[in-house]
């Protein structure tokens, strides 16, 4: 999945937002509080709308009216997405729309709609139509070749207007484009990271993929270890390459039965337990675990990379993140580094500023100046940190 288009009405500091052209690689920055933590729990809340349902994802936000834009508590909450997904092998421009309202202090789902088209001509036709927890869902949309009005809906009446229709008609295989976009969905990654959690032993459980948190973290690369042994030798390799001195991960049991990592630096004769290694070692091996996941999440949300991590380590690190976005998935970062800015591509930049209290975007690429700074040789880091970024502050 590539999300090209997002959307936002009335999400907090997004009053009315749209970014379009969004690149595999996106790199945003900007002054604290124009919202760059909440372009980010914008999948966040949509995920844990679909693992829960809107007033669950609300409450933990603070409700609908700690949400919604101030002064327009009487409105609507408006998300839409449109990305690029494979439906049936065939590859649609799909657009998924999100509408939440209030009623006697009580969120509901007013409309909630999966739209793409059929054929290259001719407008989307919706696959998904839900009004208050009531719509229909179409049962052969993979009959490409027959016209709209073959098409059979299944009509539908959800437990509760709070639920998401692509939360249950998605664990359905008959209703293709909901169940492919539910899958997405489980599988975003918004990261969430803390030092001290990954760091410690954990009981000696089960993990196939990094948690939000990452105090997985030891669970994680023992299951690589054993079940993708050339997955964790790359990224041993990556270790080695990116952090001078390492020459071996371990995740060791314990004579407890808990689960512990062990780091080899090649100037001491003993391995190091991960709570005498350093902060930005062990971020970086927990970035090198979730870009080289086995089963690669197709979008990543990443919050300030450079905390903890050697300004030194930010080029490689923004690197990787460009691999990983080559190789097929989808990265979202925000940074304040002009060390990680200076390793991204001009068109992978973007920034917020706020004007009166709402937030708007600009993209690097359409700024002539900058795009003139440069091709004269100019690296973006140095530019936003000399102010260039209009209305940034550096």
């Amino acid at each position: 999945m590539k999300i090209l288009t997002i959307k936002i009405k009335n999400y907090r500091v997004f009053e009315n937002l749209e970014i379009k052209k969004i690149p595999a690689f996106f790199v945003i920055v900007g002054a604290n509080g124009t919202g760059k933590s909440t372009l980010f729990d914008i999948f966040g809340f949509i995920h844990d709308a679909l693992k829960n349902n809107i007033r669950q994802a609300l409450q933990v936000r603070g409700g609908f009216n700690e949400v919604i834009t101030r002064g327009k508590e009487q409105e609507d909450i408006e998300i839409e997405l449109q990305f690029r997904m494979k439906i049936l092998e065939n590859e649609r421009l799909v657009t998924y729309i999100l509408i939440i309202g209030q009623e006697k202090r009580r969120p509901f789902i007013k409309r909630e709609i999966l739209r793409y088209k059929r054929g290259e001509h001719g407008k989307p036709f919706h696959f998904l139509d839900f009004r208050k927890g009531k719509g229909y869902a179409i049962l052969n949309e993979e009959n490409f070749d027959q016209a709209d009005t073959k098409l059979q809906r299944e009509e539908q009446q959800l437990e509760s207007s709070d639920i998401l229709a692509i939360k249950g008609l998605g664990q359905f295989q008959r209703f293709k484009a909901a169940s492919a976009f539910r899958s997405l969905i489980e599988n975003w990654h918004v990261s969430d990271f803390h030092i001290n959690e990954a760091r410690g032993s954990k009981d000696a459980f089960y993990a196939e993929h990094l948690s939000p948190t990452g105090d997985n973290m030891a669970l994680v690369a023992q299951y690589i270890y054993q079940e993708h042994p050339e997955i964790f030798e790359k990224i041993l390799q990556r270790m080695q390459e990116r952090v001078p001195g390492i020459s071996k991960v371990e995740a060791k049991n314990t004579e407890d039965g808990r689960l512990i990592l062990k780091f080899q630096d090649e100037a001491f004769k003993d391995p190091f337990i991960d709570r005498y290694v350093s902060d930005g070692t062990m971020k970086m091996f927990a970035y090198l675990i979730l870009l080289f996941d086995p089963k690669p999440h197709p979008l990543l949300c990443v919050e300030e990379p450079e905390n903890q991590l050697y300004p030194s380590l930010l080029h490689e690190l923004a690197e990787e993140f460009a691999s990983y976005a080559n190789r097929g998935g989808q990265v979202f970062v925000s940074t304040h580094s002009p060390d990680f800015l200076n390793a991204v591509p001009l068109e992978s930049i973007f920034w917020l500023t706020k004007e009166h209290g709402i937030t708007k975007f600009s993209r690097a690429k359409d700024n002539p100046t900058l795009v003139n700074l440069v091709e004269a040789g100019d690296l973006p880091g140095y530019l936003w940190n000399q102010g260039w970024f209009e209305g940034v502050a550096p």
